[in-house]
């Protein structure tokens, strides 16, 4: 344990963070230098920081932040940013809370609160917590309240374990009332009590006839090998198994089984009941009931008799088994080449950034130089080729960030009619079909609209340039035989199909035609990424896509996406193009450093004031030491502990909000959701073109 002697000024406080309290310099805010603290002030803090719960004091107006060793450990990887720090930009998130908490405590009031749900963003993620809190004034000198003191009680895994409690309590009580009710049905063979803990079995008369015992047996202790020797053999593994279970989970009990007669035959039973436990969890006593389904197990017989054999049963499921395993595998291969390829995509947009930020430099300079201009648009017609393979690389990998909204199919055909007829050509007919009244769906419209336009290329380039390409869609219900192994689950679905005439696919070829890069047609031809692309948009957006072919008969790939219950989305205004600069401060955050130069140099030239940071970290401390910015413009992906989700959060509870434009080549998730954006989350994709930055800041100033 560290202690710190009197000449810092300090008390004896120890601890950690009584050497970070001692060194900080407290000059700026409304507590003054530490040699200057007030008594009170003092001696609330020796006795914080000697407390081993979670502590902070919020002094002044502004709730400047002091806290002990545990609360540091609470803070997360916010600490040590949030000393020092007013609350509100410490914890941006809660500010209308805390801010709540500061105005009572100073007024003379105090607060409490008991399990109290907030949502914080300790390191970088949102997380639901719950937490019993104290609020306190502390009064300065003259004995006027000046600060709050906190007391902070994480209590999250105790309502977790509470609700647990609270489920398996209501489970409980619907298994007892079916077993009342199963005592009161016509059908019941007796009930029967299970004394765990002293492993006596007692039951009533009409079990002891079930199980043939003789007649005068004691039913408060029955033998409980007389029972066992009534099961079937083939059904008495079950019926222990299932008794374990409920014994060891606390699960309802369910057994299905033969009981022999004293002709001869077997009586088929449901046994239902479940396990009591006592106050230490201990299991003690399993009462239960056993109801007569002979009929209703005939029947069943009966009508398997009549569908299927048992041979064909299991030929069947052995066969589906085989395919959902070949579907998994197949799935794993594409996942695992779907993350690497998504991380050289992110790596190479970084790097098709720096070359395009500094050709369109060098053409802004170079404006009279027609042999400069003619060698930057031939390297810029490069860069966008490579833009669009690394686009395609993501889309593959489920990392591009998707912009859903709910339409129909009819929306989706209508808005791709006239480009499909424009790239296929005047010789191939294309023959929609619509159901009467087809179901939403929930997607990126521009990417489904692409998706389609990569299949029907590739049907007219089987049916060579020639025939009729049928685009549908259709109304559907997948059961769980159809789902098996492929990452959906049964439900209603729209299936979108696009089907040609032409040669057909081999088999063997079929397996390998979502692989990135793999392709039939002969060299430059294709990239061999369309169908890649298709696969892990669906994918990303929650369906399945299945091609089936027939050689010399033709193709359909069907695309399953899931059904939506919402309106259909209103289509959003265009934006009118803006051009040109202004006088706003821009902060760039952006660890790449030639990226962070060139978006410096374009942006300085059309007027803006800029600042500059290499990381959140740094961002976040110029922010909060008061640097003014009109909008933030930060890269997604950044090393240090500041997030860029965590700037988006201070900016949002500024006043007024302070705009955010993301940039990235891969945002990985930190600021969507499955790479699905928000409506209010504006995101330039890398690379960008000096117009388009200029025209989307100057749109997000707006807004």
């Amino acid at each position: 344990m560290q202690f710190l002697s009197d000449s810092h000024g300090c008390n004896g406080w120890q601890g950690e963070m009584a050497g970070r309290i001692c060194a900080f310099d407290w000059s700026d805010t409304e507590l003054g230098p530490l040699q200057n603290w007030q008594a009170s002030l003092c001696g609330t803090v020796q006795l914080m920081l000697a407390s081993p719960l979670p502590m902070v004091m919020l002094w002044g107006r502004s709730g400047y932040m002091i806290y002990n060793d545990a609360y540091s450990i609470f803070a997360g990887g916010r600490h040590p940013y949030l000393l020092g720090a007013p609350v509100e930009l410490g914890w941006p998130e809660v500010a209308e809370f805390n801010r709540h908490v500061v105005d009572t405590c100073l007024a003379g009031g105090t607060l409490s609160f008991r399990n109290k749900e907030l949502v914080l963003l300790r390191d970088g993620v949102p997380e639901d917590v719950w937490m019993d809190l104290y609020y306190s004034p502390v009064a300065n000198d003259a004995g006027v309240p000046s600060g709050v003191l906190a007391m902070v009680v994480e209590t999250t895994e105790l309502v977790t374990s509470e609700r647990l409690r609270q489920n398996a309590e209501t489970a409980f009580r619907a298994d007892n009332e079916r077993v009342r009710l199963a005592l009161n049905a016509g059908a019941l063979l007796g009930s029967f009590v299970w004394d765990v803990k002293n492993n006596v079995l007692s039951a009533d008369e009409r079990f002891a006839r079930t199980f043939s015992y003789p007649p005068g047996q004691d039913l408060s202790n029955l033998p409980q090998d007389v029972t066992e020797a009534k099961i079937h053999a083939d059904d008495l593994a079950w019926v222990q198994e299932r008794v374990n279970h409920a014994v060891q989970s606390g699960e309802p009990y369910n057994a299905e089984y033969r009981v022999l007669r004293p002709d001869g035959s077997y009586l088929w039973v449901l046994a239902s009941g479940g396990c009591e436990f006592n106050e230490q969890g201990e299991a003690f006593r399993f009462p239960g009931v056993l109801i007569d389904i002979h009929e209703r197990k005939n029947a069943e017989e009966s009508l398997l008799k009549f569908t299927r054999n048992l041979e064909q049963r299991v030929a069947d499921e052995v066969e589906a088994r085989l395919a959902a395993e070949e579907q998994l595998r197949q799935s794993q291969k594409l996942e695992a080449i779907g993350g690497l390829t998504g991380g050289v995509a992110h790596d190479f947009n970084n790097l098709l950034q720096v070359i395009a930020g500094n050709l369109h430099l060098l053409a802004r300079h170079e404006r009279d130089n027609a042999n400069v201009q003619r060698r930057v648009s031939a390297s810029l017609a490069a860069v966008e080729r490579g833009a669009k393979l690394s686009s395609q690389l993501l889309a593959f990998a489920r990392r591009q960030p998707l912009s859903p909204a709910v339409c129909d199919p009819q929306q989706i055909f209508d808005g791709v009619g006239e480009l499909l007829q424009r790239a296929l050509g005047e010789t191939i007919l294309i023959d929609v079909q619509l159901p009467h009244d087809p179901w939403h769906i929930y997607v990126d419209r521009n990417q489904l609209e692409n998706a389609i336009l990569n299949l029907a290329i590739n049907a007219r380039d089987a049916m060579q340039g020639e025939g009729t390409i049928v685009l549908s869609a259709a109304n559907t219900r997948l059961d769980r035989e159809f789902c098996a192994g492929k990452g959906i689950v049964p439900g209603e679905f729209v299936r979108v199909a696009v089907s040609d005439s032409g040669a057909g696919i081999p088999p063997q070829v079929l397996e390998q035609v979502f692989e990135p890069f793999f392709t039939t047609k002969a060299d430059g031809q294709g990239t061999g990424l369309g169908l890649s692309m298709v696969f892990g948009f669906v994918k990303q957006s929650g369906g399945h896509v299945e091609i089936d072919s027939q050689v010399g008969v033709g193709t359909q790939v069907k695309l399953y996406f899931p059904r939506s219950l919402r309106p259909v989305s209103e289509e959003a205004p265009s934006l009118d193009r803006q051009q040109g600069g202004g006088h706003e401060r821009v902060l760039v955050v952006e660890d790449n450093d030639a990226v962070r130069a060139s978006a410096v140099e374009l942006l300085s030239e059309e007027g803006y004031r800029v600042l500059t940071a290499s990381n959140g970290d740094i961002a976040m401390k110029m922010l909060l030491e008061g640097s003014e910015v009109d909008l933030i413009f930060t890269d997604v992906v950044m090393p240090g502990l500041i997030k860029s989700s965590d700037l988006a959060a201070w900016a949002k509870v500024q006043t007024p909000p302070v705009p955010v434009l993301f940039t990235s080549g891969h945002t990985r998730d930190i600021i969507s959701r499955n790479h699905q954006l928000s409506p209010d989350t504006h995101l330039l994709g890398k690379p960008y073109g000096p117009e388009a930055l200029l025209q989307m800041i100057r749109s997000v100033l707006s807004a």
